[in-house]
């Protein structure tokens, strides 16, 4: 059960924001009219800070979302601004936006291109959440000259055109320097494509009733802290190097800098020991190169075996720069047999292409499965069509492998079987560098090895490693990443401690 920190970061459907809307006014005092007038203030209180008064157009819907933008008009002209409406034909309006255009004391036009000559900012309060289909004729080609213009653009809970709860572009879509949006974030604020059009997210409190989620136990939340701090394995006074729990992980033969990056995660990420297990052939590679792990020589699968059945092994990270072959594939399944907790990443998961079902038959809720879309289109396949929303694609391969499914890209999901998942939508394009992967998956290791529970590791480790990239910046390397743990962690322990 998600905990008051979850829910404060929870990312709504458009169902579960109408739901919560809908309690929220059943129990009063304030009525779906009252959350409209919130929200439009909430507009135009942001506009007022971030702009000085300049020409406004409020681009205005039929639907509630018009409503809004007719209440944030009305609040900049009382304020003094230079403000229109340019509305799209009204003979659809709710009864709530209805009453917000009588409201409205200023000029209203119908909305064509030209009024985009004289304005200096536009408000985008055409649609919202709720737009069904895509954006065609007319409409279309607004939009597509309102972003020719370069004007700055404040979307009133959604750009318009995009899906709020896939992020997918419906036809054509508002460009945004900003969004005021209302209560929570909507999933399709987070995900690609639609978050890179949103810019700026302010959310906006309009007087519901917070614990109307309790009821509507939505399923899906942004990373942040809060939802993992308070159980990260900081050191204690009494902690020592067995206590910090040993990490094993499998070097390859070939690209052995995959699995050195990922045991400097580990480590850093303050698993107590480290064991690399390599073949006799590249034993000089990990043991130059890494002076306080311990390298075995691991040329066998019972010589792996022994490695697994040992009692002090606390978690274990196999994949990267493993190489593939149907031998290795049953270190694989060995390294599941063991059930101890373990991450499965790069070639762990393409070994098992063209038999996934063989993989599915021995993972386990301790496992945490790390792939990029193309991995995951391949062990997934026609399983987890291609073209799903992200969360669902997700929260759907979680509950055939029976694990925690960590689909990485810019907008990483991580999902639990029983349906819950994170959305890390923080991680920076500097990330797309060789060897960044095995980096986060050292880092899961790490948080695994020290007792965090699969899911919270890899929703931390995510969040660590998106952020260090972050505050890196550009020419940010995989090193980087291994190198900027130490600092945050710091900067994490005066919080959590």
């Amino acid at each position: 059960m998600p905990t008051p920190e979850y829910y404060s970061h929870a990312l709504l459907t458009c169902a579960e924001m109408r739901r919560a809307e809908a309690l929220s006014c059943a129990r009063g005092p304030l009525s779906f009219y009252d959350l409209m007038q919130n929200a439009g203030a909430a507009v135009a209180d942001a506009v007022m800070k971030k702009w000085k008064p300049c020409r406004v157009l409020v681009m205005s819907g039929p639907g509630n979302n018009g409503g809004d933008g007719y209440v944030a008009a009305e609040a900049l002209r009382c304020a003094g601004w230079p403000v229109i409406v340019g509305a799209m034909t009204s003979n659809s309006q709710t009864p709530d936006a209805a009453k917000a255009a009588q409201a409205w004391q200023g000029e209203t036009h119908s909305l064509i291109p030209a009024l985009f000559d004289n304005v200096d900012l536009v408000i985008d309060a055409l649609f919202g959440t709720g737009l069904q289909r895509p954006l065609t004729g007319e409409v279309a080609a607004l939009v597509k000259n309102l972003n020719a213009r370069k004007i700055p653009v404040i979307a009133a809970d959604f750009p318009s055109g995009v899906d709020g709860d896939t992020g997918r572009i419906l036809g054509v879509a508002v460009e945004a320097q900003l969004t005021v949006t209302f209560f929570r974030k909507k999933r399709g604020h987070v995900l690609l494509p639609g978050a890179t059009l949103c810019g700026e997210i302010i959310v906006a409190e309009t007087g519901m009733h917070q614990d109307v989620l309790d009821e509507v136990k939505p399923l899906t939340f942004e990373n942040h802290t809060d939802l993992w701090l308070s159980q990260f394995p900081f050191p204690q006074p009494e902690s020592h190097k067995y206590s910090r729990g040993h990490a094993l992980i499998y070097g390859g033969p070939v690209m052995t800098g995959a699995a050195r990056l990922a045991a400097r995660a580990a480590q850093r990420m303050g698993a107590g020991l480290v064991t690399l297990a390599a073949p006799e052939n590249a034993m000089p590679l990990y043991a130059v190169a890494l002076e306080s792990v311990i390298v075995r020589q691991t040329d066998r699968l019972d010589q792996w075996r022994a490695l697994l059945n040992d009692p002090k092994k606390s978690a274990v990270l196999i994949g990267p720069g493993m190489g593939l072959g149907e031998p290795l594939k049953a270190f694989v399944l060995s390294t599941l047999e063991s059930r101890k907790p373990c991450v499965l990443d790069a070639d762990a998961l393409t070994i098992f292409a063209d038999a996934p079902d063989e993989l599915f038959s021995v993972l386990h809720q301790d496992c945490v499965l790390t792939p990029h879309e193309g991995e995951f289109s391949r062990l997934f396949g026609e399983r987890v069509k291609s073209n799903g929303d992200k969360i669902e694609r997700a929260q759907k391969a979680a509950k055939i492998a029976g694990c925690i499914v960590l689909l990485k890209g810019a907008d990483t999901v991580i999902a639990s079987p029983d349906g819950f998942a994170v959305v890390n939508g923080s991680a920076p394009p500097w990330l797309a560098t060789a060897g960044s992967g095995d980096v986060l998956a050292g880092m899961i290791t790490g948080l695994l090895t020290q007792g965090l529970p699969s899911f919270e590791a890899a929703v931390a480790g995510a969040w660590l490693h998106s952020r260090i990239a972050a505050l890196f910046g550009p020419g940010l390397i995989a090193e980087d990443i291994v190198a900027g743990i130490p600092a945050l962690l710091k900067t994490l322990s005066s919080k959590g401690n």
